[in-house]
């Protein structure tokens, strides 16, 4: 029985454990469950904002949509990175006025009423957004009738994009409104008193002359001073906002620049050569050029002094023959044969005139060049090309005179329509067609006729081959391979005589003069440790930036905040050295003022001259001889006449003045100084009120880990 009962204890102890490790488990698996979840919630985090987190989908889906926006504003079916780039930044700044003003907003009861958005949109009070869209440009009224008309046609079924389109601008127009609601109220609580609007009008008015004696700062030596690491720190302490900064990361990097090897320039010269005797035998050398040129055939007409003078002597010998070859040469790192495609003669100008029919889709296509020839047949048979060009031309700025263009040389036109004009006789009328549309085009005149030639240039680029981007590619890896530290990066570029560059970088920069594309590498130097070469994110130390292979190192790491002492400790010294100078200065400049009233004498004893100025206002941003010295100006501009001032510490020295006289000029009338006041105050609001807010939260910007 003792026996059973022990193993009942011992059973029952052992179930206990097995349950609890069970639960155990089932809790900790929950747990890990919600970690994942949050740790794939904080991955996403693309910004926080007072406490508001902004997830990367949400931010995404946003900006996707007014990036829409951004394509139907701008005709365009793509946007370029530029303009990415601002739609983002909108797309964010979206987010942070929504977030930080929308408690604002609630609080003071600010909203806007289905009845009030009617009146904006159809009403009596048409918001500006609804006025510029809907006016007639012809009588410069708005058309309430095509509001209408639109806004039912939206109930009708549009195209999603249009609908979009809409709600974006309702969006736009509500803000505005809210915006305006809540500017106005923070305006209304501002006053202007006539005590301040006096003193303003007194203070832009009144012209102060002075006399001054200086004492610069550099007439004591800096081995007069004696400076502790206790003024340091006492100095420091009681000015950090001076001593603010960015983030920011300072990367060290050499690049190892793509460029043909010696070996791709002699397969460029065989290439050149090989194909010489093929391209002197080539019937239609237009399409031999097309095949296997780097550049595609020109086909540009040309005198002798238009082209290089080895060309030039050749082709216009007397002796010269269409399809002759000219030797290889080799001239802005190609290969090039030129080839004598045709002899002319040519005039350097003509006249002509064109009727353009506009093609719009591809359906009018067949109709228009239909209508071409037929207009084309009826001027040759004698009707009136005037009349027709004003009847059908769609290039209203030549119709109006009949279509004609005047004396055009060569370059002037797109270049089907210059060959037109340029090979047609005297009167003739050709069918062609270009971007704009279907020209139908009549040469009336031809200059005088001179010899011209056309050259087929085979050309023969020297690039850098695959064997070429892997040697040099295979030198960047040796690099990096041997050298992963700062150190070591430092003492090989050294060693090895290499180019090393220093760049400073934001984390929102896109990109580092002198490297192409280089927003990679900026991005992955937030990523990296202090002292270590910069991994990208395919887990290389090798970027490839445009036709470079950069090797980087993330020499410093400078956080957002007040910098610490020790790394602004030079610019500290300095300060408190001024300072310290400035109190030895005041001290002389004090014992020469005891007792005395003669400003010369004063400067006498204290080795300096009298010095003036004059017209000295209380708004003056510096004064003449002297600089931006705002003590200087706040002293002078509330100092009588005669009166000597004690010693004032300015920013280059300490100053002795006195005022000679006081022009007081004449008062502008104080109400009306009074009203510029209050609307500059209201301005102000309007303008400072959300970053009054903005500034009062926590924001986090992260957006540098996503773009």
């Amino acid at each position: 029985m003792a026996t059973l009962e022990k193993i009942r204890t011992r059973a029952g102890l052992l179930v206990a454990i097995v349950i609890g490790i069970s639960l155990a488990a089932f809790i900790l698996g929950d747990m890990l469950k919600s970690g994942s979840s949050m740790f794939k919630r904080n991955q996403m985090e693309i910004g926080e904002i007072d406490g508001e987190s902004v997830q990367y989908p949400d931010f995404q889906k946003q900006l996707e949509e007014l990036g829409e926006i951004y394509k139907q504003n701008t005709q365009e079916t793509q946007l370029d990175e530029n303009n990415w780039v601002q739609v983002r930044e909108q797309t964010w700044q979206n987010f942070v006025r929504k977030i930080v003003m929308g408690d604002v907003y609630e609080e003071l009861g600010i909203e806007i009423s289905s009845d009030e958005l009617f009146d904006m949109i159809q009403g009596a009070n048409l918001h500006p957004i609804i006025q510029q869209l809907f006016r007639n440009q012809e009588t410069g009224q708005v058309d309430r009738s095509a509001v209408v008309r639109f806004l039912k046609n939206l109930e009708n079924g549009v195209a999603p994009e249009n609908r979009d389109y809409w709600l974006y601008l309702e969006n736009q127009i509500v803000e505005d409104r809210v915006q305006s609601k809540y500017s106005n109220m923070v305006g209304k609580g501002l006053y202007v008193t006539g005590d301040e609007a006096h003193k303003s009008v007194v203070a832009k008015s009144k012209k102060v002359n002075f006399d001054y004696v200086s004492l610069s700062h550099s007439s004591i030596a800096d081995s007069q001073v004696v400076v502790t690491e206790k003024d340091l720190k006492a100095y420091f302490d009681a000015h950090q906002d001076n001593y603010k900064q960015e983030k920011l990361r300072q990367i060290q990097y050499i690049s190892y620049t793509v460029t043909p090897s010696a070996a791709d320039f002699t397969e460029g010269e065989n290439w050149i050569n090989d194909i010489k005797a093929d391209f002197g035998e080539a019937t239609d050398n237009i399409q031999f050029i097309n095949s296997n040129s780097d550049e595609s055939f020109v086909g540009v007409w040309s005198k002798k002094a238009d082209l290089p003078e080895n060309i030039g002597n050749w082709v216009f010998d007397e002796n010269a023959e269409v399809n002759a070859v000219f030797e290889p040469y080799f001239e802005n790192e190609t290969y090039t044969l030129a080839k004598l495609n045709a002899i002319e003669m040519m005039p350097d100008s003509v006249e002509a005139r064109h009727i353009l029919l506009a093609v719009t889709t591809q359906q009018e296509v067949v109709f228009k060049q239909a209508l071409a020839d037929s207009l084309k047949t009826m001027i040759e048979n004698g009707s009136d090309f005037a009349a027709l060009a004003m009847q059908y031309s769609t290039d209203q700025g030549s119709a109006i005179a009949g279509g004609d263009l005047g004396w055009f040389k060569r370059g002037q036109m797109v270049k089907p329509f210059e060959d037109a004009a340029f090979s047609n006789a005297k009167n003739e009328v050709t069918v062609v067609a270009s971007q704009f549309g279907i020209h139908i085009i009549q040469t009336t005149k031809r200059g005088v006729e001179t010899k011209q030639v056309q050259i087929a240039n085979l050309v023969r680029k020297v690039e850098p081959s695959t064997q070429t981007y892997q040697d040099i590619y295979a030198l960047a890896s040796k690099f990096a391979g041997e050298n992963s530290t700062r150190e070591n990066f430092e003492a090989a570029v050294a060693e090895q005589k290499l180019s090393k560059r220093v760049a400073s970088v934001r984390e929102n920069d896109r990109e580092i003069i002198g490297l192409e594309n280089s927003r990679e590498l900026i991005r992955a130097a937030y990523s990296a440790e202090e002292g270590d070469i910069i991994i990208s994110s395919q887990e290389s130390p090798i970027f490839e930036l445009g036709d470079n292979f950069v090797v980087a190192v993330l020499t410093e790491v400078t956080e957002e905040g007040v910098a610490t002492l020790a790394d602004v400790k030079a610019r500290v010294e300095l300060s408190v050295i001024k300072e310290k100078k400035a109190e030895l200065l005041i001290e002389k400049a004090n014992a020469a003022l005891a007792g005395k009233t003669d400003l010369t004498a004063i400067a006498t004893e204290l080795g300096s001259t009298v010095k003036n100025a004059a017209g000295i206002d209380f708004n003056a941003f510096s004064i003449p001889g002297l600089g931006l010295e705002p003590a200087v100006v706040g002293t002078v501009t509330n100092l009588d006449v005669d009166k000597i001032s004690e010693a004032v510490a300015g920013n280059n020295g300490v100053y002795i003045v006195k005022v000679t006289s006081i022009d007081e000029g004449t008062q502008e009338d104080v109400a009306n100084e009074q009203v510029r006041l209050a609307q500059s105050l209201s301005f102000r609001a309007n303008s400072q009120a959300f970053e009054a807010h903005r500034s009062s939260v926590e924001i986090v910007d992260k957006r540098a880990k996503f773009y």
